[in-house]
Order: structure tokens, then C-alpha cells, then sequence
């Protein structure tokens, strides 16, 4: 077995988005009120990812993010920078559950008003800034949103009929847009690119699929078009990018939107996304158990999402290293990492803990991560 891992996904690795500092948000506040210019926040955004670009040096990690720290939302401030995307005139509701009850939100929806296509190099300049700041050590991780995200928030009645008649237009479009922002980010220097990927783990919950069919789209075959995608969208990608997908069950605020085991896409997401790894959410019943891995081919590595972010409480080491040898019955050990399930801020808002507490989870993984692989 490799003990050490050289390229990505590291052996001790994260999601990608982590709390915001209180100055950073008051920040933000600030410039929605128009008391600080976009120059002013940009120097707060600065200072605030630096730091936290320490802190992931600190703990261990050999990924660093820049936390999403410019971003409101994982996936909705790159998906509105698309061209031929804007926002709905009216907003979706998404219920999201957690321990105490339930939460309701509502995110902008978004509409297909032209032909997709890429106008410039999405987040180049945050890029940019954070491998300029990542030490030696460490390599610096782009996270964005696949290409199914484009289309699960609102199907096909979000996408302008009279723009594409033929649907396959628009999927082949959505594809080349993805693939023109593939290549460029690499050529930025990127040799991490995370597609994060809700879609891939709601669609195992029958709740979800129930959904899909009402609106009128094809709800036992839809996951099936989303590995199709995103291969296209990575099939050209430089031989010295890697790229992996993360997929989780909703996090906002500490709720959760879907629920499931992997069972319903587990042959197809494993045996077909062209990635070079899975980051999987596990951290409890909600995503079912490890019997799905069996899937999983030689060469493609699987990151157990086995510490949560949604609470502060710490995990077991003993616990998680049984877990790991749990997940080895059905995917050789040399095959894993460990990592936390979900992001710490997939929104501006955050889940509920402190920055302590999220630096804590962070260790944890890097030395479990130590005991199990050296």
C-alpha cells in the first residue's frame, strides 16, 4: 500500500468552503450598504484568505482553499457568471431538515434566457491570488459546480424553448461552456479542480425522484445525462490536472435537504464519471451504508466524508478508523482518504459551530489520517 499521497485527493483532505470570519461578513454587510467600495472589500477578502490559507497549513492539510470566502453560495456565484444565465424574476423554496426541525429558504432561481457559453475565465483572479499565497506544501484546490447543477434547480422548463428547441443543444452547449472553463483554469495553473455535485446524491432519494418526474424529466435516467456531462465537460482536461467530485445531501445552516444511500446511482456514478476521485458524504445514517463501493474500479479513489460539519462536537479517532476498515470490505484501503462529509460554509451563513471547532475536525482528520496510512 502507498502510504503517501504526491497528487490529489490527498490521503487528509477537505470540501473546500470553511466559515467566514465575523469581519469578513460584517465586511460584506458593509458593502451591500454601500459604506465600503469594491476595493476596500477586496483588501478584507485578501487578508481573511491568507489567514485561513494558514490555518490549513497549520492543521496539516495539504489542500488549500481559499474557503470560498468571495463566494455567497458554493455553486450560484459561479452558475450566474455562465453566459446566457440569469436570474428568475421569481425565487424557488428549498426545505432543508435538521435535528430540531425544519428550515425553509429561497435561492434565486435561474433561467436559460440565451445560448450557454463561457465570456471569460470563471473566478480566474481568485485562483490566481490563492495559488499565489499556497505554500510549497500545499496545492491549491478550485472548487465550482458541475454541470448538473445547471440544470437540477430548475430542470427543463427553466431552459427558454424558443432558444433550444432541441435540448441536446443545450446539453452539448453546457458542455463546451465547462470545457472551455476546464482548459483555461488550467492554464492558469490549476491541478486541482473540484466539481461539487448535489444532484448526484438528492437523485438516490425516492423524495427527489418524485420531484423530478412531476416537473416532467426523466427521474430514473436523469443521473445517468449528469455523468454523460460532466465527462464531456472534463474528457479534454491536461494530463496533469486532477479533478474530483464531491456529493452531498443539502448543507445550509446545518440542515440537509435529501436522504439515501448511494444504491440508486452507485454502478453508473462509479464505474462511469471520469473522475479521479469521490469525495462521499457518510457521516451518518442519512447517506446509507459503504455496500456501494463495491462499484468503485481500481485507480479511482474514494475520500470517506466521515466527520461532520454540521455540529461541533468531536468525532472518535477509534470510531473513524473503524469506519475506514468498514469501508475497506468493499474498496481497498490503498483506494481511500479521509475528509469532513460536507464544506463548513457551503453558504455565507455557515454551519452552526465555531472556527475552533472547525479547526479541530481538521486535525482530526489529518492525524487519523497519519495513524491509518502513516
Amino acid at each position: 500500500m502507498s502510504a503517501t499521497r504526491t497528487v490529489p485527493p490527498f490521503r487528509a483532505d477537505h470540501v473546500g468552503s470553511l466559515l467566514r470570519p465575523a469581519s469578513l461578513r460584517q465586511a460584506r454587510q458593509e458593502h451591500a450598504d454601500r459604506v465600503i467600495d469594491d476595493a476596500r472589500l477586496r483588501e478584507i477578502e485578501d487578508d481573511a484568505i491568507r489567514s485561513v490559507i494558514r490555518t490549513q497549513a497549520d492543521v496539516g492539510l495539504r489542500t488549500a482553499t481559499d474557503g470560498e470566502f468571495r463566494r455567497a453560495s458554493w455553486h450560484m456565484d459561479f452558475i450566474y457568471q455562465l453566459g446566457g444565465i440569469t436570474r428568475a424574476a421569481d425565487n424557488m423554496e428549498v426545505r432543508s431538515r435538521n435535528a430540531e426541525g425544519t428550515i425553509s429558504f429561497t435561492p434565486a432561481a435561474l433561467r436559460v434566457s440565451e445560448r450557454i457559453r463561457l465570456n471569460g475565465t470563471i473566478f480566474a483572479d481568485d485562483f490566481t491570488f490563492l495559488a499565489r499565497h499556497t505554500s510549497g506544501d500545499q496545492t491549491a484546490k478550485l472548487t465550482i459546480p458541475s454541470p448538473s447543477m445547471v440544470h437540477y434547480r430548475g430542470g427543463q422548463a427553466a431552459v427558454d424553448r424558443s432558444v433550444y428547441p432541441d435540448l441536446e443543444e443545450f446539453w452539448a452547449d453546457l458542455s463546451a461552456a465547462y470545457a472551455d472553463q476546464v482548459r483555461r483554469i488550467a492554464e492558469l495553473g490549476c491541478t486541482y479542480l473540484q466539481l461539487d455535485d448535489t444532484s448526484l446524491a438528492y437523485l438516490n432519494d425516492p423524495r427527489q425522484r418524485a420531484m423530478i418526474a412531476d416537473r416532467g424529466d426523466d427521474a430514473e435516467h436523469q443521473h445517468e445525462r449528469y455523468i454523460s456531462q460532466i465527462n464531456a465537460a472534463i474528457a479534454d482536461r491536461p494530463a496533469g490536472l486532477r479533478v474530483t467530485t464531491h456529493m452531498c445531501r443539502g448543507n445550509f445552516r446545518s440542515s440537509w435537504v435529501a436522504e439515501g444511500g448511494y444504491d440508486f446511482v452507485a454502478e453508473q456514478l462509479f464505474s462511469e464519471l471520469a473522475v479521479d476521485g469521490f469525495f462521499l458524504e457518510f457521516d451518518d445514517v442519512r447517506s446509507g451504508t459503504f455496500e456501494p463501493l463495491r462499484f468503485v474500479p481500481a485507480g479511482k479513489m474514494v475520500v470517506l466524508g466521515l466527520v461532520t460539519t454540521k455540529r461541533g462536537a468531536l468525532e472518535s479517532k477509534d470510531e473513524l478508523k473503524r469506519r475506514i476498515d468498514d469501508a475497506a470490505r468493499y474498496v481497498p484501503l490503498d483506494q481511500l482518504c479521509l475528509s469532513p462529509q460536507c464544506g463548513f460554509s457551503s453558504t455565507v451563513e455557515g454551519n452552526v459551530l465555531s472556527f475552533d471547532e472547525q479547526v479541530a475536525k481538521l486535525r482530526l482528520v489529518v492525524d487519523t489520517a497519519a495513524d491509518v496510512w502513516g
